[in-house]
């Protein structure tokens, strides 16, 4: 059963939301997120890369770095630019994008669910890319940007969820970077939700949609707060939980992660492309390709695209190597193009579908020579390699929208 639980957020004062908000701080590098803190002093990026205060060569790992994103937290609070409600409650986050809404309920989730297998992963961690929000979660004693996790759609849930959207105002309605409408509404009945509460622990399987790094950082946190409060602390801590947002499967898309290779691996463009057929039927067509069933890829070389369909023979059942990511990394990054692990090949780069087929194109036609187009992973699958604690290829899934930082903050102190 799933322990989720409703919380007092610290979030924006409705008159500073717009310019606060902000997309989270792994989709800017770091020129990029400086350059939106220039424009925009009041950007979460101030506290969710605090670096922006220092000089550019200034080692952004240094603990004055953490202390500045605690500092500048707290004292945005103070000065009234974030608000706390009253009272526990649960958040209803819509986003709209491209006519298509997804809705959310925005609560604190449980570490010991995420211990315990409750909470599901799909995708390894690694340990260097934790150590950073691990500091910055300590450093600031908050959690400033949720973590994105899905469950199979329950009907009541549904059902409150729908009625609050109907009735109720949104303390929330604007339109963030990318054009993509945000709403938020509060669910004040204490009826409505201790029925959430409720119907939560009926719910044996959450899964983590994005945000694993950000999830297994919370849980450390929380667990390093756990041993340090051993003994002097009883009940469960504000540092037991995470701060997330949770969607029904039914309202949940995820695009195309699409792939580009900096070279043939010594392979002339003939040699290559005899490779791919000894595995594949390919057609050359005359415009991009979007794959538009599984076991079909685009691939773009030498300013031509080709349509690349798997032979029979490379179909699995099993959950992970039936994957349209496994079959291309099993049958022609790694044996042809001797990419054999693309976490760390400095050889192959990754392109969320957001950016659409040109980016590949772009991308080929300069720095990189191949691009493959790709067929998205489905929820289904993602929920039948979690449910058998597998592990998906890196960079399988990419959702969009992303959530906002700075919406929501947990405060992980004291007694929950």
């Amino acid at each position: 059963m799933a322990d989720i639980r409703p919380f007092k957020a610290y979030r924006p004062a409705t008159d500073k939301v717009e310019k606060i908000a902000a997309l989270p701080y792994d989709v800017y590098n770091r020129q990029e997120a400086r350059e939106v803190v220039e424009k925009n002093p009041d950007s979460f990026l101030t506290i969710d890369r605090p670096e922006t205060f220092f000089e550019p060569d200034h080692d952004m790992y240094a603990p004055e770095v953490y202390e500045r994103a605690a500092k500048e937290l707290r004292d945005r609070m103070a000065k009234g630019d974030f608000i706390q409600d009253e009272e526990n409650c649960y958040y209803i986050y819509e986003l709209t994008f491209k006519g298509r809404s997804q809705t959310g309920i925005v609560a604190l989730s449980s570490v010991d669910d995420y211990l315990n297998g409750v909470i599901k992963k799909h995708e390894n961690t690694r340990e260097e890319k934790e150590k950073d929000r691990i500091e910055h979660v300590y450093t600031c004693k908050a959690q400033t940007g949720p973590i994105f996790l899905c469950y199979r759609e329950n009907k009541t849930i549904s059902e409150i969820v729908n009625k609050v959207k109907s009735v109720d105002e949104p303390v929330y309605d604007f339109v963030s970077d990318g054009d993509v409408r945000n709403r938020v509404w509060l669910m004040e009945d204490e009826d409505e939700n201790n029925m959430i509460s409720r119907v939560f622990t009926t719910i044996n399987d959450i899964y983590i949609a994005d945000g694993h790094h950000r999830c297994a950082s919370a849980v450390k946190v929380g667990l390093k707060m756990r041993e340090e409060g051993k003994g002097s602390l009883k009940g469960k801590q504000q540092s037991d939980y995470f701060l997330s947002v949770l969607f029904p499967d039914s309202e949940l898309m995820i695009m195309d992660y699409n792939r580009v290779v900096k070279d043939l691996n010594g392979f002339s463009e003939e040699e290559f492309l005899n490779k791919i057929k000894e595995k594949f039927d390919v057609a050359a067509e005359s415009e991009a390709v979007k794959p538009d069933k599984k076991a079909s890829f685009g691939m773009y070389l030498n300013k031509k695209w080709y349509r690349l369909t798997a032979h029979k023979d490379l179909l699995k059942d099993d959950a992970v190597e039936g994957l349209d990511v496994s079959i291309l990394q099993n049958e022609v990054l790694s044996p042809i193009l001797g990419i054999g692990d693309p976490r760390t090949d400095k050889r192959i780069d990754f392109v969320g579908g957001i950016r659409g087929l040109s980016e590949l194109e772009k991308r080929a036609d300069s720095d990189m020579c191949l691009a493959f187009s790709m067929y998205p992973t489905s929820i289904s699958e993602l929920f039948e390699v979690a449910d058998a604690k597998r592990l998906m290829p890196p960079k399988s899934t990419w959702f969009e929208p992303k959530l906002l930082s700075g919406l929501f903050i947990h405060d992980i102190c004291g007694k929950i």
